[in-house]
């Protein structure tokens, strides 16, 4: 047994994490224009969600209603806060501020809707933690410009930003630049993250005309954004910390093959810590250079882009964990789901019903990657379990299965502090039922509180608290040390 035990230190910041697209609803409401995830219809772990140019009134997308947190933010805040949250992690709707993205002025009226939720946070004693850009870019950005691919948006997301920072300058403390900004790493992400509209068959997850040139030309476009937010943000305030947000895709070799090795080694640096490097380090890695000349990849960068990217690094690093994989140089092995990538089967876990590896002790095994690797303060923004929740005739909700895991993930949070990871925060997913942004299901839940809605959009948007609301409650009451 360790002599050091581990705990969580005195201030840690329990809560729970959301984005706007797949909360708010009200997508044409309060002045907001159209955003991607908008022209997203509804799909399932089987059917490919579709990108529609034009919206179809006789299609499902289910971001325009969601779960309606555009009218019930009281109600659902008031939730976070009987649980006893310290911070809501919660992304504002670029499309809400600026209809079109490229417009001169504001929309007053969409920042008077975040001047009232952040009003209601106070009120119960919790932070906001703010994701500038989560998957919802104004769609008139993907059809005017094809999205990230041309640099004018590096303009339009400054000026987003100055107008969220000097709004919420005494408001709001802690931001993230962009969510998950190595997906544009992987072709899943061309639309989610890139907002350009591909070549092919309207299917999100089609991948048949990827281009990576255009691909990782938007990523350094989102770099060098991301970087003139990070400065911007501190001269209109010294305070605010500005972070940036991966997708952490743990990946093992799959046999001690050297092979086998050395995959999950390059895996791990170009899906994982090329984007933190930039990010974090403020200049591309030897290992993206080489990728780069490798695979005939080209980037414009403008002769200020590196001073930029030097001066622009971010306070803390922020990631979603989920699950882990296996990479092997053999073809011949069983394919797993995760958090927006595929990998090899893990023969020592066992899997979601979505099909991802259970695996807490990866958790650990990534925090102590990354904080080797950075040493400045982490923060576990995404965490959870998605699974079919059933309501039994009282109306309770015994999901026992998520606290198991959400139980073993803390306790591989513990062992990581004790490691000597500075870890600040922990922001489960979905705190609250909201759309899966993969598949646009509702069945896929993660919340502590059910929202009674189907994934024919049918129900009654009620909610209500189900058994691991009460447990993440005792959990934060006790700082960790309540897991039963």
């Amino acid at each position: 047994m360790s002599a050091l035990q581990p705990t969580f230190p005195k201030g840690f910041l329990w809560g729970g994490a959301t984005a706007a697209n797949q909360l708010e609803g009200g997508y044409d409401q309060g002045g907001k224009g159209l955003s991607t995830s908008d022209m997203l219809t509804a799909g399932t772990h089987t059917t490919s969600r579709r990108i529609t140019t034009e919206l179809d009134p006789a299609l499902n997308y289910p971001s325009h209603e969601a779960i309606d947190y555009f009218h019930r933010y009281k109600e659902d805040i008031a939730l976070f806060g009987e649980m006893g949250f310290k911070v809501f992690r919660m992304s504002i709707a670029w499309s809400r501020i600026f209809p079109n993205g490229d417009d001169l002025e504001p929309n007053e009226e969409g920042l008077q809707f975040y001047d009232q939720v952040f009003a209601e946070l106070k009120k119960h004693n919790i932070e906001p933690l703010v994701t500038i850009s989560h998957y919802e870019a104004p769609f008139d950005l993907a059809k005017k410009y094809n999205g990230w691919s041309d640099r004018r948006l590096i303009e339009f997301y400054t000026r987003y930003c100055e107008t969220l920072f000097t709004r919420y300058k005494d408001t709001v403390k802690y931001w993230l630049t962009f969510n998950e900004i190595n997906i544009l790493t992987l072709p899943f992400g061309t639309f989610l993250a890139g907002a350009m509209i591909p070549e092919g068959n309207g299917e999100l997850v089609d991948t048949s005309q990827d281009d990576p040139q255009a691909r990782y030309q938007a990523l350094h476009h989102q770099f060098v954004a991301s970087a003139q937010a990070v400065k911007l943000g501190h001269q209109i305030n010294p305070d605010f910390k500005i972070g940036c947000m991966i997708a952490y895709m743990c990946s093992y070799p799959l046999t001690s093959n050297p092979e086998d090795v050395i995959l999950a080694q390059q895996k791990d640096n170009l899906t994982n810590f090329l984007c933190s490097d930039v990010q974090v380090r403020g200049a591309y890695p030897g290992f993206a250079k080489r990728y780069f000349a490798d695979h005939g990849i080209e980037l414009v960068i403008e002769p200020e882009d590196e001073q930029t990217l030097k001066e622009g690094c971010v306070d803390y690093y922020t990631f979603s964990y989920y699950s882990s994989t296996c990479v092997s140089a053999d073809p011949d092995q069983e394919q797993v789901g995760g958090n927006l990538s595929m990998g090899l089967k893990n023969p020592y876990l066992k899997a979601s019903d979505w099909g991802w590896q259970i695996d807490p002790q990866g958790l650990r095994w990534s925090l102590n990657n990354i904080y080797n690797r950075y040493q400045i303060p982490l923060m576990l923004v995404e965490n959870g379990l998605g699974a079919i929740d059933e309501v039994q005739t009282d109306g309770s909700i015994h999901d026992d299965y998520r606290i198991e895991y959400l139980k073993q993930h803390v306790v591989a949070m513990q062992e990581a502090i004790a490691d000597g990871v500075e870890l600040i925060g922990y922001t489960p997913w979905g705190c609250i039922d909201l759309v899966s942004a993969g598949t646009g299901e509702m069945k896929k839940r993660y919340g502590f509180i059910y929202v009674d809605k189907d994934n024919e959009g049918k129900g009654t948007l009620d909610r209500s608290r189900k058994d691991s609301f009460f447990w993440y409650q005792k959990v934060i009451e006790s700082n960790g040390a309540v897991l039963e």
